[in-house]
């Protein structure tokens, strides 16, 4: 099987090198991009057609229109049967209307953002969440394994993306959470070089609030359900830290928007009650 790739960016560049051989294709603007994989076997295409001669071939481009532009060139020149596999984070209706483009073609597209960064490409240890129909998967998973640590099909095309941007969700929205931990902490005279010391270790150990996301629903939960004894616990030791914490930024006069709300949601959100 032949694997095309296109983007070699700081992302695509080391999901490539982990496929390098002569089985592999690839394809970015800049020529400089493609060499050190020409180095290692891989064959250089001179245009996007030349890499839709592949049976998968992966996009890592910047955004949807280039997405788009990079599929509008490879999707008529590709054999019925090629899956054209999206890895960028894009629209979450991109995916489906390139999926619906494509049909004509006997093309399949599935979506298969990652998450990880730089260092899970470079490690080889990438999370992809991919919208795929069931046979795409079943093609795509083994060789997406070659750059992922964690490959998981999260439902049809669109899903990918959708799960990824749920996902980001939480990350940037948790930079604005560390970023008023960290003024409560510079206004009470801690450094915050520790403080993020201490933070990214616990975190490792406990997994973050990700160690949350155990449930199959966000309804709340049904009397009997052995998590509620779970949640109550956390929602005790949240409510008073949470209380504590509003307490020394009073103290202080630091604004902290994000606690308050998160402080008045907390036994909602661990679904102890109804949400308001």
């Amino acid at each position: 099987m032949r694997y095309g790739f296109v983007g070699l960016g700081q992302i695509g560049g080391p999901m490539a090198g982990r496929l390098a051989g002569p089985d592999l294709i690839v394809y970015d603007v800049r020529a400089e991009a493609m060499a050190p994989l020409a180095e290692r076997g891989a064959v250089a295409a001179g245009s996007l057609a030349d890499v839709a001669q592949a049976s998968i071939v992966s996009l890592m481009v910047r955004d949807d229109a280039q997405v788009n532009e990079v599929a509008a060139a490879i999707v008529p020149a590709a054999r019925p049967g090629t899956i054209v596999a999206v890895h960028s984070t894009i629209r979450a209706e991109t995916a489906v209307k390139l999926a619906e483009a494509a049909q004509p073609y006997g093309i399949e597209v599935v979506d298969a953002p990652v998450s990880g960064g730089f260092m899970g490409a470079a490690a080889g240890t990438l999370a992809v969440m991919v919208g795929a129909s069931e046979a795409a998967f079943a093609r795509v998973e083994k060789a997406f394994g070659a750059w992922a640590g964690l490959v998981l099909h999260m439902g049809p095309v669109g899903a990918g993306t959708r799960a990824k941007l749920a996902r980001n969700l939480l990350h940037f929205a948790s930079f604005a959470a560390a970023a008023e931990a960290q003024r409560l902490a510079e206004a009470a005279g801690i450094p915050l070089g520790a403080l993020g010391r201490i933070v990214r270790h616990s975190d490792a150990v406990t997994g973050g609030p990700g160690a949350l996301m155990i449930r199959d629903t966000t309804s709340p939960l049904p009397p009997g359900d052995p998590l509620r004894e779970i949640m109550a616990h956390v929602f005790a030791l949240g409510d008073k830290d949470l209380s504590f914490a509003l307490e020394l930024a009073g103290d202080l006069g630091v604004d902290t928007p994000l606690a308050r709300h998160a402080h008045r949601r907390l036994a909602a959100d661990l679904g102890l009650e109804e949400p308001s």
